[in-house]
């Protein structure tokens, strides 16, 4: 007897999102609408409308969508200075968790300038990771993704998008993606549809006490270790150089002999997320920036221009 083809159900997902401006546009995670064929918008007086994708940022893990503005009554959300978050701040989370509408809940910063992996599930996502992520105890649980962080102001300082649980509930660490990273993203896909994100093509990290010393550095240097220039990256091409050599500490190797880069553009950068935090959100791909750097113990600078990530 010939097979019959097997049913395809469709799967339903929630998340959350809020109000950008009042010609429609919304934002949420890139992981809430993902593969979506069909978005619904409920607001809070519980009116419906269907939404569009504008564009999606999977290595930031933001999404835009529209609505059309004649729908309904918007009221768009003023994005505030994520750049100015101090720990022990007062944070406010508003979101859809567990399909519980318009629910809030309060907590602090807990942590600043974490690094968040990218939606690995996505296609070119995997291998980076989103830089200054904000920390908070506000519960934060599924369903909350996409929608804001508030300060005490009322301004969005930060868009839900993660938690850290083994349960997949809340247990005092949310992350969200900082307001100025969402401004930055939400005006290119607004204007283009897509992200172009700036690259510099190196793989390295954070220098400590013990890899200085085996490089006779003073063992409080710090900096980022560069370990190996992408071949014909904007690093390779400015004549960045990678480590040419290894030591065994405590029993394993590592990488050593680099560039050891200092600041970039005259903003010190003492770990590695410093360097992707800048460059992810102060930079564009085209932009020429000056590294400070150290090189075989003295230091030069050396002007890279940027690219598009590959």
């Amino acid at each position: 007897m010939p097979s019959t083809p097997e049913e395809i159900i469709p799967s339903q997902a929630e998340g959350s999102g809020f109000v950008l401006s009042s010609d429609g546009y919304i934002i949420t995670n890139n992981h809430v609408v993902e593969g979506a064929s069909r978005i619904i918008i409920t607001f809070s007086d519980r009116t419906e409308t269907e939404a569009e994708i504008i564009g999606t940022d999977p290595y930031s893990d933001l999404a835009v969508i529209k609505v059309d503005p004649n729908s309904t009554l918007l009221v768009p959300l003023v994005l505030g200075d994520s750049e100015s978050l101090k720990v022990g701040q007062t944070a406010i989370a508003i979101g859809n968790p567990y399909n519980l509408n318009n629910s809030m809940t309060t907590g602090i910063i807990s942590g600043l300038g974490r690094m968040l992996q990218a939606d690995s599930e996505t296609i070119g996502a995997s291998g980076y990771s989103i830089p200054n992520v904000i920390q908070t105890d506000a519960a934060i649980n599924p369903g909350n993704s996409g929608g804001p962080l508030f300060n005490l102001q009322g301004e969005v300082i930060g868009v839900n998008t993660a938690i850290e649980s083994p349960v997949r509930a809340n247990s005092g660490v949310g992350y969200a993606v900082p307001s100025a990273l969402v401004s930055k993203v939400a005006q290119q896909i607004i204007e283009n549809g897509k992200v172009e994100h700036a690259w510099l093509g190196i793989r390295g990290g954070s220098l400590t006490g013990d890899l200085a010393r085996a490089m006779e550095l003073d063992i409080n240097q710090r900096g980022i270790l560069v370990s190996e220039v992408v071949e014909d990256s904007p690093a390779f091409k400015a004549g960045i150089l990678g480590s040419d050599e290894s030591v065994k500490i405590d029993g394993y190797d590592y990488n050593v002999g680099g560039d050891i880069i200092l600041a970039i553009n005259g903003t010190v950068v003492r770990v590695f997320d410093d360097l992707l935090g800048y460059i992810l959100t102060y930079t564009s791909a085209g932009d020429v920036v000056t590294l400070d750097i150290l090189r075989d113990g003295s230091p030069i600078q050396v002007e890279v221009t940027l690219e598009p990530r590959p």
